[in-house]
């Protein structure tokens, strides 16, 4: 398929899911959410002021920031005009929602210590694009906090890959793409100037990656 092809499903699909996004059936979306405190944990090891959520769906991971660390400046960016028009239902004073490309973010050079990406970096295409969009946008020293789907074992990221991934396109209709070994992640850091410090698969084969812009 095409980068624009995929988008248009994931649009499609996050379009349909904003309105239930955040309730409390078991779904994939609700199993998404166990991940936010970790993403959090991660945020506040180090001081910060501006933070970035990518893909930030209805906005309930930087609702949980705002309670837990409200003396911050807070920004979302998604895809989908549905899941912005519903984060922007929960008022939630002192985020700032916006719809927008993460693959072009639309934000000035310099802008955030920490850019948050949880469950989304997987349906992004051209991922270079979010690289190089992420050494501008950082502040020398600044964070991206990643989390998304991985596997220590070689046999997994190839059925993930090539089984599991276009298959799931195929019969839901997902704009699902690809899921990254370190080896990928390195790669994507050192074409953009940017610094892997961590990469940890952790319970549920879940990646924890931390990425640096340098000083």
């Amino acid at each position: 398929m095409t980068g624009e092809k995929y988008k248009r499903l994931s649009q499609k699909e996050f379009d349909r899911a904003a309105e239930k996004f955040d309730d409390d059936d078991p779904s994939v979306y609700n199993m998404c959410r166990k991940d936010y405190p970790d993403v959090l944990a991660e945020a506040v090891s180090e001081p910060f002021s501006d933070l970035l959520d990518a893909g930030c769906g209805t906005g309930a991971m930087l609702g949980m920031f705002q309670r837990d660390c409200p003396d911050k400046n807070y920004t979302g960016v998604d895809f989908s005009e549905k899941m912005i028009e519903t984060a922007g239902k929960k008022h939630m004073e002192g985020i700032c929602f916006v719809t927008g490309d993460c693959e072009d973010l639309p934000f000035a050079d310099g802008s955030f210590d920490v850019v948050t990406c949880s469950m989304s970096f997987h349906h992004y295409p051209n991922p270079e694009k979010f690289f190089l969009g992420l050494h501008r946008i950082l502040r020398p020293g600044g964070r991206l906090i990643l989390r998304d789907m991985a596997s220590n074992s070689r046999m997994l990221m190839w059925f993930f890959n090539h089984i599991e991934i276009p298959l799931c396109n195929r019969l839901l209709h997902k704009g699902d793409v690809r899921v990254y070994s370190r080896a990928d992640i390195q790669r994507l850091c050192d074409a953009s100037s940017l610094k892997l410090e961590l990469y940890e698969v952790r319970k549920g084969f879940r990646l924890h990656c931390v990425v640096r812009k340098p000083v």
